[in-house]
């Protein structure tokens, strides 16, 4: 706590060096704009972004489907049908929980939540379950490493969650129930102030899933917000938000069973699958704009979270008497701040953009892994205390050139990395991250911007296996390159771009101890497409598509294929907004078959086709109805399938495909009440 709070107090000090408040008109850095609808811009087609519309209209039954209407190119599904983190697939590469073979950096209100040297994982997203979609005010998604600002596990890519400091409404009440015994309540209190902004919600919610073994889901989130505006330059505040859910589920299944009619879909093989988790963060955040028109912001937070998962994988593969069954347990203390300066400023005459920062990062861990029956300990096979330190600096410069149709761009960001295992001698890594960027518009009448991106990732490996095998690298690195086009024609919004991706190492799971470790280097390369048009005032149609024209490893013969992960990923939205009183959207998701063995490609996952749909009216002044049908043609598909080696009571082991079933058809319908506005 003592290095975090003397990393916000040296940040202050250097922002308090920088000179005169006295009033004056400087130039402003533009604000991030959202849109429903928008997929790529052609100054920033590396990003894509989302507005708070697709969230506060849509009922989430299941917290993870925050994800599915991100799309971006982004696949994921459930291992365990709720409660647990998912498994994201990206560019043709299994990114686990989001932190390996590259990674996804996750963050809310700049609170990185991918945790490393995890119980379950590296990079666990676990901690998203704390997350309350009406909450939700916008998401940044950056299509690649292309942003100096973001560092560990974004090799593939960065999702950045703003959250509200105010709600529209001083009280919103929204209460909703459907299939499978679902409810969920929403209540959030947000009072005018004269000089500020502050915001209560609370978010319960519950669900049994179609499982013959019930979910029994129940989750509870507390969270706040104060803003004060000190003067029209400068404003303080904090956040927390409080977390718990409880669950069980029916695992993995083997689709072997299920075909052959002895195992339900929805079946089960260990009714005591499951977990539990408990986390708090609390955070403090500093704005103020300088007389030049710079913008400087500092933050700081404290997360303190309680991690158990039960999990089955192998039934009884290693153990015929007990079973395989596994208690992984995670205890952490997480301690950060981030600190950015932002300048709109003439080089020469041309307009220019300098951002720095620095970010730090420190992780104190008790992790271990149990054999367990029924959720009751029967031993233990590996316990550690682990500290990660984690401490970064970046820079990044873009300049416009040929008023206004040329922006050029280069950064660098470098990272110091410490990983310490009780015991063990420490390790250190420095990694140099650069990254480089241009656009040009060819001609003024003509709506046509080509572009590249270049930007190193990189992503580290779990501490235990990093102080245990000091010889292999500590962190890996994505090297990804990006060329294409974005055209904007009236309504109409279209890019294309080729890309291509070197990681020095992918990464694989050692059951030992639930580790990680890297091997082989890797390539994949392929094309995206994305569009939107605006076709009336109410009515936006939008979409696209991923596809990975192979993915492999570097340097083998017979050539090795990396695997799990689909080649084609797509999402289409048709969304209707303020069209006498209504509002909804039909969204589609989809994948192709992909391959679950490097060697074999006979052996592979089923691909699918999804459709959700939601509706809102309002009814009468102040009250919304809800409703949100979720796999609308009610498709049988699996959310993950992956292929490795288990035992079925009394018979032999064998290698086979295992699943978790997507949700059938499913309805939730609900009632929001918005009193006393703004």
């Amino acid at each position: 706590m003592k290095t975090a709070t003397t990393f916000l107090l040296l940040a202050f000090a250097a922002w308090a060096q920088q000179g005169s408040d006295a009033p004056q008109d400087p130039p402003k850095i533009e604000p991030l704009k959202t849109t429903i609808v928008i997929t790529a811009e052609p100054v920033e087609p590396a990003i894509d972004r989302r507005n708070s519309e697709v969230f506060t209209r849509t009922l989430f039954s299941r917290d993870d489907q925050i994800f599915h209407v991100l799309d971006a190119g982004i696949n994921a599904g459930q291992h365990e049908g709720g409660g647990k983190s998912l498994e994201i697939r990206r560019f043709g590469f299994n990114l686990d929980h989001g932190g390996v073979n590259g990674g996804l950096k996750v963050l809310v209100d700049d609170v990185q939540q991918n945790q490393g040297t995890q119980g379950h994982g590296q990079g666990y997203l676990g901690s998203l379950k704390s997350l309350t979609p009406e909450l939700v005010e916008g998401v940044d998604i950056v299509n690649g490493p292309f942003d100096a600002a973001y560092g560990d596990f974004s090799g593939l890519g960065v999702v950045h969650v703003r959250t509200r400091e105010s709600m529209p409404d001083v009280w919103t009440v929204r209460l909703q129930g459907g299939s499978f015994g679902s409810e969920r309540g929403f209540f959030s209190f947000s009072p005018e102030l004269r000089h500020g902004d502050a915001l209560f919600a609370y978010e319960g919610s519950h669900t049994d899933g179609p499982f013959q073994s019930p979910l029994r889901y129940t989750r509870h989130n507390l969270t706040g917000s104060f803003t004060e505006r000190l003067n029209p330059r400068r404003s303080a505040g904090f956040k927390y938000n409080v977390g718990s859910n409880d669950f069980y589920s029916s695992g993995q299944i083997p689709l072997d069973e299920v075909a052959a009619g002895r195992l339900d879909r929805f079946g089960y093989i260990d009714p005591s699958d499951g977990g539990r988790v408990r986390s708090g963060t609390g955070s403090a955040y500093f704005r103020q704009e300088d007389a030049h028109g710079g913008v400087f912001k500092v933050d700081g937070f404290v997360t303190r979270s309680l991690f158990d998962l039960y999990s089955d994988f192998t039934f009884f593969l290693h153990d015929p008497v007990h079973g395989d069954a596994i208690q992984q347990h995670d205890s952490r203390l997480i301690e950060g701040a981030n600190a950015q300066y932002q300048l709109a400023h003439k080089i020469g005459g041309m307009q220019a953009l300098l951002t720095a920062g620095a970010n730090f990062h420190d992780n104190e861990i008790n992790v271990g892994l149990y054999p367990q029956e029924g959720r009751v300990p029967l031993g233990v096979d590996t316990r550690d205390h682990a500290h990660v330190t984690n401490g970064a600096t970046y820079l990044q410069e873009s300049v416009t050139l040929l008023g206004g149709r040329m922006v050029l761009g280069g950064g660098l960001r470098v990272d110091e990395f410490r990983f310490e295992v009780a015991g063990r001698d420490a390790i250190m890594a420095t990694l140099a991250q650069p990254k480089a960027n241009v656009s040009f518009r060819p001609s003024v009448s003509l709506p046509v911007t080509l572009y590249a991106n270049y930007g190193r990732g990189i992503s580290t490996a779990d501490a235990r296996g990093v102080v245990q095998h000091p010889e292999q690298p500590a962190v890996s690195t994505t090297d990804f390159y990006q060329a294409g086009s974005a055209q904007h024609f009236g309504r109409i919004s279209t890019s294309v771009d080729a890309f291509w991706i070197d990681r020095s190492n992918e990464q694989v799971y050692i059951p030992d101890d639930g580790s990680f470790e890297f091997k082989g280097p890797s390539r994949a390369y392929g094309f995206e497409a994305k569009a939107s048009v605006e076709l009336t005032h109410h009515l936006s149609l939008n979409g696209g598509f991923t596809k990975v024209a192979n993915a492999f490893y570097r340097g083998t013969f017979p050539r090795v294929y990396v695997d799990s992960a689909p080649h084609f990923t797509a999402n289409a939205g048709l969304t209707l907004a303020g069209w006498h009183g209504w509002s909804g959207s039909l969204r589609m998701r989809a994948i192709n078959h992909y391959r679950l063995d490097g060697d074999d490609a006979s052996i592979v996952a089923s691909g699918h086709t999804v459709f959700d749909m939601g509706l809102s009216r309002q009814i009468r002044r102040g009250v919304e109805f809800n409703l949100t049908l979720d796999n609308l043609t009610n498709r049988d598909y699996y959310e993950t399938q992956n292929y490795f080696e288990s035992r079925l009571p009394g018979e032999e082991a064998m290698w086979r495909i295992h699943g978790t079933p997507g949700y059938p058809l499913t309805m939730v319908v609900g009632l929001t009440f918005h009193l006393k506005g703004k």
